[in-house]
């Protein structure tokens, strides 16, 4: 059995369209149901009891907005039977019913599956895939979580409200011996409604947020480098976005904050899985050791070039102007941005992903 869990709120025309976006899949294999939980909105949204395909819905309340918090409440109200909670947004839904399946595969040290998120505005308008992510860190909007496991970490930490909790939550399974799978079956559409967006909120949490999951978990060795790195990729997004002042509130929320955030860092080995440079080595490895490559360039960097361009300098493949390389190695380690610039690409035999996901075709690492 699986739980949707969906919080929401003063967006009711939006979950509409979700739930109609779930109800038009049909009966689920097993049994499904679906938690609403309101984030405190000016109006409760009125839901029926069950969508027309049978499945039914609870809808709970809370007092406070507490953003993704709000998904460990609505956990506690999911069947006991179910074993999977299918976390959604209010603007998300899947694609297909294959991920049941998936789910059904899945080995026990699998504590979370991480979807193929496609961006736009139904199916037939899809624009590209969610940014975010990385090979064992899942987006939100698009993730099944074993109920069990969520519930004995104590789910979502209540003090990030929104952006990067699941970073958090990704480190916490995998300090706890769990691994957080990727499979392009699982697929989900995420409309990503504009209502109730400021860019400048958005900046200022994803600073002070991501600045927590570095301070919590980086090794000693790491730990000023990697807040440095932060700082100025959100630098240069909030300039990008006109976001300036929500990334200096972030700035100084960070300054405020970082001491009290407890250290529990991560072994480099562990470390290196969390931010996907081990996912970078090994499929870099065998992908362009097997082809003798010794030359590549880095094409449309994007989260985590940097990790990418150490893992080649790791190997001993020298980084060159993109005419002259063997190889041409896409430039991030977000699972969505990675396949889109993959397709883009895929047209010139010398590109590669810099990583294996999952169930990706195996053309996303080109073999001799």
């Amino acid at each position: 059995m699986i739980s949707y869990i969906i919080p929401t709120r003063n967006r009711p025309e939006v979950l509409q369209e979700t739930l109609a976006g779930i109800e038009i899949l049909g009966a689920h294999p097993g049994c499904a149901e679906i938690i609403v939980v309101d984030n405190a909105s000016d109006a409760l949204p009125r839901l029926p009891r069950a969508l027309r395909s049978g499945i039914p819905i609870d809808l709970v309340r809370r007092a406070s907005n507490q953003g993704a918090a709000a998904r460990n409440f609505a956990s506690l109200h999911a069947d006991p039977a179910s074993e999977w909670l299918v976390m959604l947004d209010d603007d998300s839904a899947p694609l297909d019913l294959r991920f049941i399946e998936v789910l059904r595969q899945q080995p026990p040290d699998v504590g979370a599956v991480s979807a193929d998120i496609f961006l736009g505005g139904c199916p037939r308008s899809i624009t590209g895939r969610e940014q975010g992510g990385l090979p064992e860190v899942f987006i939100g909007c698009g993730v099944a979580v074993r109920r069990g496991l969520f519930t004995s970490l104590g789910g979502y930490d209540a003090a990030f409200n929104y952006y990067a909790e699941e970073y958090d939550l990704a480190a916490r399974m995998l300090m706890n011996g769990y691994r957080v799978a990727f499979d392009r079956r699982f697929r989900v559409l995420h409309r990503k409604v504009t209502a109730g967006r400021d860019m400048n909120t958005i900046l200022g949490r994803l600073v002070r947020n991501n600045g927590w999951v570095i301070q919590r978990y980086a090794p000693p060795a790491t730990r000023r480098r990697q807040l440095r790195a932060m700082r100025q990729r959100y630098r240069a997004i909030a300039t990008k976005e006109n976001a300036i002042s929500g990334f200096a509130n972030g700035l100084r929320e960070l300054a405020r904050s970082i001491r009290s955030q407890r250290r529990t860092p991560m072994p480099p080995d562990l470390w290196r899985r969390f931010t996907g440079a081990a996912a970078a080595r090994e499929g870099l490895a065998w992908n362009l050791s097997l082809r003798g490559v010794r030359t590549a360039a880095v094409i449309e960097p994007g989260k985590n070039a940097e990790i990418v361009r150490a893992v080649l300098a790791e190997l001993g493949i020298a980084e060159v102007q993109e005419e002259q390389a063997e190889a041409l190695v896409i430039g991030t380690l977000s699972p969505g941005p990675m396949m889109d610039a993959f397709e883009r690409r895929r047209s010139d035999a010398r590109v590669v992903a810099p990583c294996r996901l999952g169930e990706a075709p195996s053309t996303l690492i080109r073999a001799a």
